[in-house]
This record gives C-alpha cells, structure tokens and sequence, in this order.
C-alpha cells in the first residue's frame, strides 16, 4: 500500500494577476471535483504514484489540460502560479497551456530538483498561425498530407482506410463539444498510439469532462455558411454518478462565398456517462453531422477574367431558382462506447468499441451521345474560335463571349427540353436520358476497437501500450438521382468499343430509373490490426523516450458487376492485398535550465498504401497498381525552446523523406480517344518526396496586456526521383506503361512552401481585445501534370520522335508555373460581460483585409500531352487548355455572439 500525494497551487487571471474564485479543478480518471478558494488556491491529494493530467476549467476562460508525474510516496508538488486566459477567441477555442512562473525559473522548479520538460498539448505561436492565419492560404505545416497525422476521438482513430485522411465533416458543427483537445506535435511522444509524421490529435468528448454549463451561440459569416445557430448543456458530474452533454447545431446559407454554393449542414451531439465505481466508468458518445453543400469550380484563367473570380460554373437557373449539378452529402453517424479501468495506483486501462455508418455522395451531370453540359467546355469559350491565329473567327468568338459572359451556366431547362422532345422517324417518343445526375456514392460499415494501457513502471519509467483494429465493409456505386425528364437510361458506356459498352453483362440493357444502382458496383472489405509501445524515461536533467509499432493491412475488391470492357477481370472477388509494416521512434529533451531545452526526435515508418493507392481502377476491375508496397518514411526533428516570463520561443530544423510512394489521381479525360471524354486513372509507383526546412515561433509580452507572435516557416518539397506512370481508361481494356516521368526536383503543390506571420494583441482588464497579423505567403507552385515529362512527350501519334523540338523550348514548355506571393492582413477582437449568472460575449474576425487576389492552387490540364500539341496552344494569345486555378478568399469576416450560464 502506497502512501498518498498531493499537489497544490494558485490560479490567478493572465491580465490582472488577481486570484480566482471558484475555479474546477479534476484530474483525468478521478471523478471528484475541487475548486480554488477567494485567493485562488487549490489542493488536490490522495493521489497515487504515476502520471496525471490536471483538468482545469472555469467560465469564460480556455481550459487547460496541465500532466504532470507523481513520483514518489507522500510527494508534495507545488504548480506555483498558474495563469488562465480569458477565452475570446470563442469560436476558436485551443487547447493552450500556459507555463507556470516556476516552470519559467533559471534555477528549476520552486525548490525541487526536476527542470519541467515541455507541456505537450500546448500549441505554440507558429501552429496557431498555421492553423488560423497562414493556413487560409492553404498551407501545410512541414508540407505533409493530412494522412499524416492521427485523430482520435475516445481513443479511437478517425482516419479513413479509402485515402487516409480524417473527414472533418463528421463532426462539423460540433465545436463547443470538441473542445477538450491533446495536441502531439510531430514524433513527440503520445500516450494513446504511436502517431504519425504530423502528430496525433486526441479529443475527449467524456461526459464528466464538460463543466456544468448552458450555452447558446449565433454565427454570422460570408465565406462558406451564412449563418450558425448552435446550443448546447451539459450537466457536469452529478451526486449519483450520472453525467451528460448535449449539443444541436445547423449552419446553412442558400449562396456561399462562391455563386451557386449553398449550405445546409446540421449535427447533433449527445455524451452519456456513469460512474460505476472507483475504479470504473462507462461513456457513451454519439455524433452525427449532416453536410450538404454546392461545390464550386476551379477555372481557367481565360474563364476567370470572363466572369469574375466567385464564378462557378457548376450551377444555374432552373424555374428561377438556383440549382447546382455537383454537391457533395455527408451523413456518417458515429457511436464510441468506452470503459475506464484504474487498475492500481499506478496503471490505467481505457478501451473503446465504436461503429460508423452512412454514405459521402458526390453528384455530377452525365451524358450519353450528347454535347458536354460543361458551360466552360473549351468549345463553348471564344478562345476556340480564335485558335487558328492565322485565320481567326471573330464573328463567332464575339458571340461565344456574349453567350459566356451574359449566361455561362448550367443549362437545366435545356436538358429537360431534350429528354423529352426527341421522337424516332416514325413520331414516337424516345423516352431514355441523354441528359441525367447522379451520385458517386460510397457507403461505408465500419467497426472499430482500441484498447490502451498506461503504467508506471517505477518512478521515471512510464509504458503506453496500445492494440487497434478496424473492420471496414464499403459499398461503391453510382446512383441516378434525377432523369431530367426522361423516363429512364439505359446502362451502357458510350466511351466503350463497340461490343463492350455493356456496365453489367449480367443485366443488359437494363432500364434504370431514379434512385436505382448503374454504372459501376463494387465492395472493398479491409481490415487492419495495429499495436504499439513506448518507453518514456524522465529525470532531472533527460527525458527521452522509444516507442514501436506493427500494422497488418488488408483490403479486397468484390465486383458486383461484369463490366463490358472488363469482363473477366470485374466481377467476384479478387486477390487479397496484405501489407505488414512497422515503425520506430525515439526523443529526447536536454533540459540545460529551466528556460533552455533541446528536443530532438527520429524516426523510420513503412505504410501501407490506402485503398485508393492499391486498386488501379476499382470502379471497374480488380486490378491491383503495379509494383504495390508499402512506403518508407525516414525522418528527423532538432529543436531549441527558450522559455522565460515575458518571453517565449523555438527554433526548429526538419527533414523527411519518402521513398517508393503511391500516388492517383481520378479525373474525367478529354482528348484520351478522339474528342471523347472518359474516366481516367493515372498511377505513379515508387515515388520519392524530401521534405526539409525550418520553423521559428515567438511571443513577447511587451507589457501585461500587449503581447507580440511572430512566426516563420521555410522549406523546400520536391520530388526526389523520376518515378514510373501508368495509366488506365474505364472504357478501354489494356493498363498502359509510360515509363519514367522525369518529375526529379520538381516542386510538391501543397501550399505555400514559405509563409511569414507578425501580429499582436491587446487584452484590456476589462475583458476587451483586439488583434491583428500580417502574413506572407510565398514559393507556392502548379500541381504538374506528370504524363507530359514522359518519353511519350516527344513522340508523335505514330511513336515516332519529332524531329523538329528546341530543346530550351521543351524546358519552358514543361516549366513549373511558381504562383506570386500574397500578402495578408487579418483583424480579430471581442469582448465580454457577466450579467449575473449569464457570461454574454461575441468574437469578430476580418480576413484579407486588404483584399489581396492570389492563386491558392491549381493544376495542369492532360490533355496536350505531346511536344508539338502543347507547343501550339501555349503559344495562343489565350491557351485553350491553360491551367486551372484556385484563387484564394477575398475578404471575408466570421462573427460570433453566445448567452453562457
């Protein structure tokens, strides 16, 4: 039997500095609730041997989750000071620690001998800039993909097999329940699973971690929602152990920062919890986000200086009302159900089953033997009629710009008009679509488990230990959603050689109709079982700590159709893909003195490529990428912190390097076969990426209400080798090899590669703020279009070289276009009362004040994809197939008023 600990401290307000009153207090896993007396004084004790996390809420103020170790029996641990903010950003609410004054002491700690390591789940300057002010220019910290990093919600990982990524989406909406946020930054070590490249991302939605509180909020703003009504209760711990938290919001707006982008979100939230016990508690959390909305279109510059840049081409009038032809429809409800276990004073055990399912729809218009609905199809746009400079059609250029400019939208009562206006030679009615939308749809089934121990071993040795797995069932198909006023389509491939056009040969010539299954149908059943541990080690001058980890990956396609095309190869289940893979990690931190620190972390991870990186074409066969494996990702991190009272900052030098990845990209072809379009599949395999550069964050407190950010990011993302291109039609049989594309030191288009950012902030004492940052974003580059830097660029239609290329030329021709830098100011402010028992506050931001027009992203079109083809399009006044671009928010603003109590 151990004796018992305890810790104590003063929590004052960061502007005052004057004790406050009433301030809950809990430590993780522990259920009862302290709170400061009228001098800010706190004392929590019976507390066993092991490491903790301090939970530290209060009205009106940013939580603060603060961990720390108990060490020995009968310790004593004084936190000194400890300053909460005031929470203004409301509707940006961050988990943000702030250092005790005794973490910030030369000589230690407030008289022990430990020097405080760094506070993990704090996010510094630069990541705040990252994530609110350079980040709406697209950029990417370190340039990694956001399948890099881990989010867990209760232990349990959000990221989806199909690519990877997290889909934020499921719980858009949720904000002021998804507040009680761990950030791992990078290889640092977590405690709940090994993590990735960018960090984990751990947010606990625990019923009795939500302080007893209702609150109502209105959001007004002009960028992709309107409005945003949001209310939520939550009950706190209550006497006989129950807890909960609820929470409903909608957010919608019939036109978005686009034309013809609408908005129609809702979520729902509910956490219920009781305490069985001491030693055991079960949670059950359930969330569901409903998002719909009108996507806009990336365009050609020649479109762009036709319209104006809210252009979007996806939309248009149909008996008055607007009415887009591609949205995408999110509904994923998601169910965790967790239990707690303190197994002994010095060890944890907390495990989570969760189920999720729904469907993400994408819609498009298709067509069959018709003209391209497209209102920007090249051959609608006056540069068509212009493209023969030695003979240009003026009279029907002028037109087409008249016809663009005063329309240029999406025709639908046309395509009414022509489904049900055609008739055979002998009058009778043909009643089948030419004209139809329909939904790419995936619906997914998946089951999820995680099971996660936390121990001391013995005073400054802790193990993490964690086994995950997932089950996922999805269904992939298209379905028509609307005929246009046709009666039916028949479900055939028009793109298809003749013999093949058959989508199904099991059902052909099937008549389908609204809501029913075409084109393409297939299951994919993939699983993988992850398991981790780690070692932290903790002493007074050291911390360090090694962690591993083993995934075992498997995925299988099952066609439910026999495509035309692909008839021996589509329809059944094909072979099995299982990949095994592993990873290491280790860090340190050198504590020189309390205000000097070096942390340094390596790392080498091998990954299984996602779903969509292991099937050529999964709409149509069962044909797995060539030279599949897994990737190899060799990394490493030094960073030197400064802390001190008024004074805070890091430096930071990275690089990683990524060798044989997967890369796809799925888009609609023009030009593939004749004039034709189709779906397209484009693979590189074994390719390589370095990732290298530094960060630089800075805060000063110039007084006790000024305070000073600075942030800095310079990198360069290239690839590093010329990989090998494949490619693969739906409507034609055989995967063609391209051979090398010769993509060496070209630049990765993932966001600006080099951002700056300065800000300040007033924070008055009587609870008034005001912000403002300049930001600086620069060296951000055209997506390339890899099948134009092959061998196959320089032959002509017979695979004969031409025999006419300039080589300086070719080199400017395949140049990657570099975007100008853009300039970016930002306002932010707000303020707060108390009206008896009710907080009342807004929050007001302003982007882009200045409004500042600059490309965000954009890509290279395929489409001239031979040396003489590009050569005389790009030397065209107006290319007919330039580029398509992004181009950044104008300005915008976000205003947020709540009622608390």
């Amino acid at each position: 039997m151990h004796a018992q600990s305890v810790i104590r401290g003063v929590i004052v307000d960061n502007e005052t500095d004057l004790p406050l009153k009433d301030v809950q207090l809990s430590v993780k896993g522990f259920t009862k609730i302290y709170t400061t007396n009228e001098q800010g004084v706190f004392e929590i004790d019976n507390l066993p041997i092991g490491n903790h996390m301090l939970i530290i809420n209060y009205e009106d103020y940013l939580n603060q989750n603060i961990p720390f170790a108990i060490k020995a029996d009968n310790e004593e641990l004084d936190f000194g000071i400890i300053v909460l903010e005031r929470n203004f950003e409301d509707d940006n609410d961050l988990s943000v620690i702030t250092l005790t004054e005794d973490d910030l002491d030369e000589n230690g700690s407030g008289g022990t001998e430990n020097i405080s390591g760094l506070l993990q789940s704090s996010r510094d300057a630069f990541l705040q800039a990252a994530a609110f002010n350079i980040g709406q220019a697209r950029f990417r910290v370190r340039g990694y993909d956001s399948n890099q990093g881990t989010i867990l919600i209760n232990g349990i990982s959000m990221n989806k097999l199909y690519d990877g990524r997290p889909q934020w989406n499921n719980w858009g909406g949720l904000n002021d329940v998804f507040r009680n946020q761990t950030y791992i930054n990078g290889l640092q070590p977590s405690s709940q699973i090994f993590g990735g490249v960018l960090g984990v991302s751990s947010f606990d939605t625990r019923a009795s971690s939500y302080r007893k509180q209702t609150k109502v909020s209105y959001s007004s703003s002009n960028s992709n929602y309107t409005g945003r009504v949001m209310a939520s209760y939550s009950s706190g711990l209550q006497s006989n152990g129950w807890a909960y938290a609820v929470l409903g919001s909608g957010r919608f707006a019939n036109e978005g920062y686009f034309e013809g982008s609408y908005y129609d979100a809702w979520s729902g939230f509910i956490a219920i919890e009781k305490k069985i016990s001491d030693k055991h508690s079960l949670n059950l959390t359930a969330f569901i986000a409903q998002n719909k909305r009108g996507k806009s279109s990336p365009n050609t510059q020649e479109v762009y200086d036709l319209k104006g840049y809210k252009y979007n081409s996806y939309w248009g009038k149909q008996a008055g009302d607007d009415r887009n032809s591609r949205y995408r429809d999110i509904n994923e409800p998601t169910f965790i159900l967790s239990h707690y276990w303190n197994l002994s004073d010095k060890a944890s055990l907390n495990t989570n089953v969760a189920y999720q399912f729904g469907h993400i729809a994408n819609s498009r218009l298709g067509f069959f033997n018709a003209p391209n609905p497209d209102p920007t199809y090249y051959k609608k746009l006056p540069s068509y009629f212009l493209r023969d400079e030695s003979n240009p059609d003026y009279a029907n250029a002028y037109l087409a710009y008249e016809n663009f400019r005063d329309y240029g939208q999406v025709t639908w009562e046309d395509y009414y008009d022509i489904n049900m206006n055609r008739y055979d030679v002998n009058g009778n009615r043909l009643e089948n679509s030419l004209y139809y939308q329909y939904e790419d749809r995936v619906e997914d089934n998946l089951f999820s488990a995680s099971s996660i121990l936390n121990a001391s071993l013995t005073n400054d040795i802790i193990l993490d230990a964690g086994v995950y797995y997932k089950n996922l069932t999805s269904n992939n198909f298209a379905k028509m959603v609307d005929l246009l006023g046709g009666s039916y389509f028949i479900d055939l491939d028009p793109f298809a050689d003749p013999g093949k056009m058959q989508n199904n040969l099991n059902d052909p010539n099937r008549k389908v109709y609204t809501d029913d299954e075409f084109l393409y149908s297939y299951d994919i059943n993939a699983s993988t079982l992850n398991t981790f541990a780690q070692l932290q080690f903790q002493y007074s001058k050291i911390d360090f700590n090694v962690s591993g980890s083993y995934t075992n990956t498997s995925y299988q396609r099952d066609g439910n159709y026999r495509n035309g095309t692909f008839a021996d190869n589509s329809f059944g289940k094909g072979e099995r893909q299982t990949f095994n893979d592993f990873g290491v990690k280790a860090g340190a931190t050198y504590k020189i003195t309390g205000r000097h620190l070096i942390l340094g972390n390596i790392g080498y991870i091998t990954q299984a490529p996602s779903i969509r990186n292991t099937f050529a074409n999964a709409r149509v066969n069962n044909t797995i990428i060539p030279n599949i494996d897994s990737e190899k990702i060799a990394t490493g991190d030094i960073s030197y912190y400064y802390r001190a009272p008024k004074f805070k900052g890091r430096i930071t030098g990275y690089y990683t390097k990524y060798q044989d990845g997967i890369e796809t990209s799925f888009f609609f072809a023009q030009g593939l076969r004749g004039d034709d379009s189709d779906f397209v599949s484009e693979m590189l395999t074994g390719v390589d990426r370095r990732h290298m550069g530094m960060e630089l964050s800075l805060e000063y407190d110039v007084t006790s209400t000024i305070k000073l950010k600075g942030a800095v990011a310079m990198g360069e993302y290239i690839y590093d080798n010329n990989p090998n291109l494949y490619l693969q039609s739906s409507s034609a049989e055989p995967l063609i090899s391209y051979g090398q594309t010769y993509i060496k030191d070209y630049k990765l288009s993932n966001g600006p590669q080099n951002a700056y950012s300065l800000g300040f902030e007033y924070r008055d004492p009587d609870y008034w703020w005001v912000g403002a940052n300049a930001n600086i974003v620069s060296n951000n580059y055209l997506d390339i279009a890899p099948v134009l830097r092959t061998e196959n660029f320089f032959l002509d239609s017979e695979g004969l070289p031409f025999n006419d290329i300039d080589e300086n030329l070719a080199k400017e021709l395949l140049r990657q276009e570099k975007f100008d830098s853009a300039f970016l100011v930002n306002l932010q402010g707000g303020k707060s009362w108390k009206v008896n028992q009710y907080y009342i506050g807004f929050f007001a931001s302003v982007n882009n004040v200045l409004g500042e027009l600059y490309k965000s992203g954009g890509f290279e079109q395929s489409r001239n994809a031979n040396y003489q083809r590009l050569k005389e399009d790009k030397g065209r006044q107006t290319p007919l197939f330039g580029p398509k671009y992004w181009y950044g928010y104008d300005t915008t603003y976000f205003l947020n008023v709540y009622v608390r109590l």
